[in-house]
């Protein structure tokens, strides 16, 4: 039996008492498909995660300027993107704070970072990270001025060589948007899909969109 949204909603309220995001991941499309309309009109994103696995030999790296980097050398390159993703989001300390859990996650999983660079400057960059015999990009992004030239593709194609002699080689994609076109162009293929729901904080009071309705019923 489906759960019905205000009870999910609920559960997510419980479960991430003292958060100010919610977040419900559904590894079944189908369940998560028949809520969407509803959490969306309550101000949830939604995202249908698309993963991919690549296969075949790794694709020619071309001639362009990839080089691997120090974490924190393309820091502006992260902020830049999460200013794209969460506009709204306005606490600069929050952004830090976020910024640096982030990192130290991705230290602790050795974490290497490749970075498209122009006259010394990062313009885009990879993140791959290693998990026993398999490996995964986790991270693709381009600085917006610098979009539609085929840098991503560069980047993306760094990264696969970079991963070296792995048994998986994985990667994931908002099954809505491009960026799942080029990664099939070089080698990757669909394995499963999940949906993801995001429900952020309200810019002005920092609590999220069901805690504030909520006070405003008491």
């Amino acid at each position: 039996p489906q759960l019905p949204v205000d009870a999910l909603v609920d559960f997510a309220d419980e479960a991430l008492a003292g958060l100010e995001h919610r977040r419900v991941d559904f590894d079944l499309i189908e369940a998560a498909d028949s809520l969407r309309g509803d959490l969306e009109s309550r101000g949830w994103r939604a995202m249908r995660q698309l993963f991919l696995r690549h296969e075949g030999e790794p694709p020619p790296t071309g001639d362009t300027s990839v080089e691997e980097v120090p974490y924190d050398s393309v820091h502006a390159l992260r902020v830049a993107w999460h200013r794209e993703e969460s506009p709204a989001e306005g606490d600069a300390g929050d952004a830090d704070a976020f910024h640096a859990q982030a990192q130290a996650v991705a230290m602790r999983q050795g974490s290497r970072v490749l970075a498209l660079m122009d006259a010394g400057t990062p313009i885009g960059y990879a993140q791959l990270e290693h998990r026993g015999e398999a490996a995964e990009i986790s991270q693709v992004y381009v600085h917006p001025e610098r979009r539609g030239a085929g840098l991503g593709t560069a980047i993306t194609r760094a990264a696969i060589v970079a991963a070296g002699s792995v048994s998986d080689l994985w990667i994931g994609a908002d099954d809505e948007d491009r960026a799942k076109d080029l990664y099939m162009r070089l080698g990757f293929r669909p394995a499963w899909m999940t949906m993801e729901f995001t429900l952020l904080p309200t810019p002005a009071t920092g609590e999220s969109a069901t805690a504030k309705a909520a006070g405003r019923d008491e």
